[in-house]
Parts: structure tokens; sequence; C-alpha cells
């Protein structure tokens, strides 16, 4: 039985629409460029003569293109590498970008050419929180520092592991929560793509080309570096995530960025903020599981559980964490 996609064949009627001039009649072929985690799906649309363009389609009952749009502008203003938003119809949730290729960091990074392509990310990155301005993205607040932390015992040990937390490991997590907001919070504010990873960013000039940042918002200073280096889909020495964070922290310092004039103390900050944030993405990962019917993702999950293993183990004040985990182990 075949089913039809109507957004499919409607974002593709967009395009032609939109393409019109560069068409000039002529065919173009319209396949998958990408999907992610949410419910918006990115296509292909390819030209004769071998230009190419993304259409974005995100159903406006599911996802909201506006965020999209403003972020891609603040950052083309800071001088990122991001695509340009060539046409637009919210109504409809469709949009039509430049395309930044095939090449994924996550595909393309190896032990030869990390150190490389890390200081390209690094130095984009810097850009971005250097053009930070207060009040012009939402906060990174404890309210959503919380919501996304309680996915981890609702959707991971819940849903994934079928267990019920005790009274007493209840509470041992809401301290490791209430450590991790009050860390994340005590860090000076700026720009936060949010899920700057790997897999968001692409090989190319100028290098990096940044995807998926349409879920930007204002907060710890550290989010972004150690979403890039402790990241979801792969893995680095020891050795080496501490090298890398400490070139991004002293050219922090050198661009006058308010990291922590102590390389222990920023260090510190930015494990606790990578718990937070695997805590959330373990929690993440189990609800695109179950409630999206997305099991690819779980494969990764012993990731974060070995991440998070790691960072408690080091800090005195989160062994009640490598306790519970542990237990739920």
């Amino acid at each position: 039985m075949i089913h039809a996609d109507v957004r499919r064949d409607a974002a593709q009627a967009w395009a032609a629409g939109q393409l019109n001039k560069e068409l000039r009649g002529a065919p173009f072929t319209f396949t998958p460029a990408s999907a992610d985690a949410s419910f918006r799906r990115y296509w292909r649309a390819a030209l004769a003569d071998g230009r190419s363009y993304i259409v974005m389609d995100a159903p406006p009952d599911r996802e909201d293109c506006r965020p999209f749009v403003r972020v891609a502008g603040m950052l083309r203003a800071a001088g990122v590498n991001v695509p340009q938003v060539l046409a637009q119809d919210l109504a409809q949730g469709f949009l039509l970008l430049t395309d930044l290729g095939t090449r994924t960091y996550l595909e393309q990074l190896n032990p030869d050419n990390a150190a490389r392509l890390f200081g390209d990310a690094t130095e984009a990155l810097l850009r971005w929180q250097l053009a930070t301005r207060p009040g012009e993205l939402p906060p990174y607040d404890e309210a959503l520092l919380r919501r996304e932390m309680n996915l981890f015992p609702e959707w991971y040990v819940g849903r994934h592991l079928k267990k019920a937390l005790s009274q007493a490991q209840k509470n041992s997590l809401e301290s490791i929560f209430r450590l991790l907001v009050e860390s994340a919070l005590a860090q000076p504010a700026v720009y936060v793509h949010r899920d700057y990873m790997p897999r968001n960013l692409m090989v190319c000039e100028p290098n990096p080309g940044v995807l998926d940042f349409q879920d930007a918002v204002i907060g710890p200073i550290t989010y972004d570096v150690v979403s890039l280096l402790r990241d979801a889909f792969i893995s680095w020495e020891e050795e080496r995530v501490l090298d890398w964070a400490a070139r991004y922290w002293e050219k922090a310092k050198r661009a006058g960025l308010p990291v922590a004039a102590d390389f222990a103390e920023f260090w510190r900050a930015f494990e606790w903020m990578g718990l937070q944030r695997h805590l959330k993405v373990l929690g993440i990962f189990a609800r695109i599981n179950y409630r999206d019917g997305k099991p690819k993702y779980l494969a990764d999950t012993p990731r974060f559980i070995q991440y998070s293993f790691l960072v408690s183990k080091r800090y005195r004040e989160l062994a009640p964490l490598t306790r519970l985990l542990d237990e739920l182990a």
C-alpha cells in the first residue's frame, strides 16, 4: 500500500514556484536532505546545472519557523556561516535556504583533522558569543533547565528502564538537579546555540557551516563548547577534550569573553554543564523512541551514561548521582 506524502508534494510544488526563474521549465530532483529529532524535514532541490537548494518543511501545527529565520539573521550578522533564507511561507511552514553541502563534521571528523575542524568551530562559536546582546533571546533559566532534566526520570528511567524511583532516590536526584542549576545560573550568560555539536556543523567554506540553531537562548557560557566536545554521537580521549577546552578558554579570555579567570573553575563548570545536558539527552532519546517512533537514537544512550558516570565520580558533591546510576544499572 502506497501512502501519499502530502507535505512532501506541497513542499516540492512550493519550491518549484520559488525557483521558477532558475528552472525555466526544466525539471529538478527533490530528495531527502536530512531529518532531525523534531517534526521538521529537509529536502534538497537539485537543478540540472549543479546548483542546489534546501527546503525546510516545518508543519505549522508542530513547529514555528520564525525563530529559525530570526536566529539565522543574528548568526549571519555575527559572522557565522549559516543558511541564507531565500524565501519563506510561514503559513505553510516552508523555507527555501541556501545549501551548505552534504559533509557533516560527524561524518568527516577523524583523529588527524579533529584539531583543525574543532579550531574552526571554536572560532565561529567565539564570534557568536561575542555578539551577545541582553534581551535578544529567551533566557536559559531555572524553569527550562529543570524541564530538560526532568525528562531523565520521566522518560529514561520510567519509560525506558521501566523503573520507579524510591523517595530516597528522588531526593538524591533533586539534590543533583539543584547543584547543576546553581552551577549553570552562576555562569556568565552569552548567546547559546543549544545544539552545537558535530552533527549540526558542516565542513564547507567558510568553515564551519552551522545548522539547527532555532532553539537558541541566552545562557551559560560553557554550554555550547561542552556540547561540541562531549557529543551525543562521537567520543574523544579525555586528554584531547581537556586540551581543546583549554584552547577555547584561552581564546575566549583573549577575546574579552567573561570566562572564569581560573581554568580549574571553568573546567568544573564545563563538566557540570555537560552533565545537565547528558541527563536531558538521555530523556530526550527515550522520548523520541517511545513517543515519536524514532528508535535509532537509543543506541547512543550508553555514551551518555558513561559521560555521566565519569563526571559524577570526579566530584564529591555528585556522589549521590554515582550511587543512583549504579542502582539503576
